[in-house]
């Protein structure tokens, strides 16, 4: 597994709940529906960033715990929580693969967004399978390839290119994707592997959320343009506004979710 060091999202945290795309609801309903959540119970949200996604489950579950390894995303979190008056969440600056071996409780259901690839998959899905509830699971959440990509997106990727380079940097060194899918670690562990996907839904972007999203990003953290930062989001703006004068981007995103179930108990109707 490739170690990236401590600074991999340094500085992105305020970003990163202001610009990411919020989940659609239908996540939500696909968990509570599958997994039959009934407001009992405990869940885990591992690698939480500022932990939007898991306040929304507050109300099906005793207690949500959200770790993640940056403390400013855990500090982002417990501001968060507070502000929307969620009393049953708790926030731990850890890696997952060192809080799920020595975390007291079980849980009903885990979910990773967007940050399995980060983890030791392997490891991690072996600590997590005897502290997870029988009838519950893990909810990779991933993206389900484009149909077809929007100008505007090749438009950012030009201009992202130009200034961050080629090589895509996370942390201390550069990105390296797994060569090895989430399916086929899940269907190596002892949990079963089930793929759904959810139906699609639009996000529309502004200019200012683009650059927001992009140093809320690994790659695209704002310390690796120093001094450059403000000629780099005048290059991106005028790029995007020569596309549309309107400032307004579309995009439509599907969600395919990888599931690892462990059997037995009971559990929420399939789709």
């Amino acid at each position: 597994m490739m170690e990236y060091g401590s600074t991999l999202f340094k500085g992105t945290a305020s970003y990163y709940s202001r610009c990411r795309p919020l989940y659609p609801a239908s996540l939500v309903r696909f968990a509570v529906k599958r997994f039959g959540l009934d407001g009992t119970g405990r869940m885990l949200d591992a690698g939480c960033g500022p932990g939007q996604l898991a306040c929304r489950f507050s109300d099906w579950f005793e207690t949500i715990t959200g770790i993640d390894t940056e403390e400013e995303m855990i500090d982002e979190a417990s501001r968060l929580s507070k502000e929307n008056r969620v009393d049953n969440a708790e926030w731990i600056h850890s890696d997952a693969e060192t809080f799920v071996k020595t975390a007291p409780s079980s849980f009903r259901l885990v979910i990773i967004a967007k940050a399995f690839h980060w983890m030791d998959r392997r490891a991690l899905l072996d600590s997590l399978y005897p502290k997870v509830s029988p009838g519950g699971g893990v909810i990779i959440i991933d993206e389900a390839p484009p149909k077809s990509r929007p100008l505007w997106k090749g438009t950012v990727n030009d201009v992202v290119e130009e200034w961050y380079g080629r090589n895509r940097r996370a942390g201390k060194t550069t990105y390296s994707h797994p060569e090895v899918s989430h399916e086929e670690v899940i269907e190596d562990s002892r949990f079963t592997l089930e793929v759904h996907e959810l139906p699609p839904f639009q996000v529309s972007w502004t200019v200012d959320v683009i650059i927001g999203y992009l140093y809320s990003t690994s790659y695209g953290r704002k310390a690796f343009l120093g001094e450059k930062a403000e000629a780099f989001e005048g290059h991106m703006r005028e790029a995007l506004m020569m596309i549309d004068p309107s400032g307004v981007f579309k995009e439509t995103i599907t969600l395919k979710l990888k599931l690892a179930i462990k059997k037995g108990g009971t559990v929420g109707r399939e789709d």
